[in-house]
C-alpha cells in the first residue's frame, strides 16, 4: 500500500487523482466509500479523473465509455477491457492505496 495524501476527507462524487510509482490512479467516493482504481480510460487513455461520478459509475469524459468504479468493470463502451481496481484503506487519517 502507498500512502498518497495525509487527509482522507471527500465530498460524496468527488475524484482525486494520484500518482502511485509513475501511474496515475484515481479515488472516488461513492455510496459513503472510497474506491481506487487507474486513471487512464482502456479506451484512449483519458484521465476518468476528469469524468463525472454517478453513484457508482465513472464516465470518461473523451467518448463516454463508463465504469463501475467498486470492481473495474466495463458498464458501457466504446472500452473493451475494464480498469484495473486497487484497494484502498484509510489508516489514522492517511489514504493509502494498492500499488
Amino acid at each position: 500500500m502507498a500512502r498518497v495524501s495525509a487527509g482522507s476527507k471527500f465530498a460524496e462524487g468527488e475524484i482525486r487523482v494520484f500518482e502511485i510509482d509513475g501511474i496515475n490512479v484515481s479515488v472516488a467516493a461513492a455510496g459513503g466509500r472510497l474506491y481506487a482504481f487507474d486513471d487512464a480510460c482502456t479506451h484512449m487513455g483519458c484521465s476518468l479523473g476528469e469524468g463525472k461520478l454517478e453513484g457508482t459509475t465513472v464516465t470518461c469524459p473523451c467518448h463516454g465509455s463508463q465504469f463501475d468504479v467498486t470492481s473495474g468493470a466495463i458498464i458501457r463502451g466504446p472500452a473493451q477491457r475494464p480498469v484495473r481496481s486497487r484497494s484502498v484503506e484509510v489508516e489514522g487519517g492517511d489514504l493509502l492505496v494498492e500499488s
